[in-house]
């Protein structure tokens, strides 16, 4: 043990330099070990950053496919108030009349946004398949929105005055065959008179005709 004090005693000048070195080296320690824990810090965050924006991204998809199905169903809902109310269709025949080509038009763009929506919404995901279907359901709206337009605007201006008396007539007796409160005898004899007056010019879709039929018949049926 003395003879390290005495080295010590006789190299006293070297711990000024070496204590530089060793407070060098500890503060390069903490230097680094700062440095790691900024690092784990930062990878951290990107980690949760990036998961997070995978939720929203997923989140956001989802919210697209949602509304544009709530779009291609609307339409169809508002089709379908023309093609169940034969009343209206008598209002509005281009709606349902296939010698127009805005109605035709109408029906294709259906058809193909009908084809493209599939039965599980989840293969919308893939981003090919959600942006066709998209397209399709704005030509939908889109060929919609013409067909309506020039329907309002033309209501049944192309009839003569004869068949306009005759449609007239027609909604008359449309309403009394739809009247809960008319006997069965009455709406049977309204239907049959209302689709005669009709004959030569408009015809009724199949659907408007069903739902009418089918009102009359549980009437007759509750009736029994």
């Amino acid at each position: 043990m003395d003879g390290f004090w005495d080295f010590v005693g006789s190299y006293w000048w070297l711990v000024f330099p070496l204590g530089g070195i060793v407070g060098g080296w500890f503060r390069g320690a903490r230097k680094w070990d700062e440095k790691r824990r900024r690092d784990k810090i930062e990878l951290y965050r990107l980690k949760y950053a990036d998961k997070a924006a995978r939720v929203e991204a997923a989140e956001a998809l989802t919210s697209e496919i949602d509304r544009t199905v709530a779009e291609h169903d609307e339409t169809l809902r508002r089709w379908l108030d023309y093609e169940l109310d034969a009343v209206k269709i008598l209002e509005y025949p281009v709606m349902t009349d296939m010698r127009e080509q805005v109605t035709v038009d109408f029906h294709r763009a259906r058809r193909d946004a009908d084809g493209l929506r599939p039965d599980d919404l989840e293969e919308l995901r893939d981003p090919r398949r959600l942006d066709r279907y998209r397209d399709a359901v704005r030509e939908l709206q889109t060929r919609f929105d013409v067909a309506e337009r020039e329907a309002r605007r033309r209501r049944a201006s192309s009839l003569t005055d004869d068949e306009r008396r005759a449609v007239d007539r027609a909604k008359k007796l449309l309403a009394v065959a739809d009247d809960d409160g008319a006997s069965q005898v009455e709406r049977q004899t309204a239907y049959r008179r209302a689709t005669k007056e009709l004959e030569g010019i408009i015809v009724l879709p199949d659907a408007a005709t069903d739902a009418i039929e089918q009102r009359i018949a549980g009437a007759i049926e509750r009736a029994d």
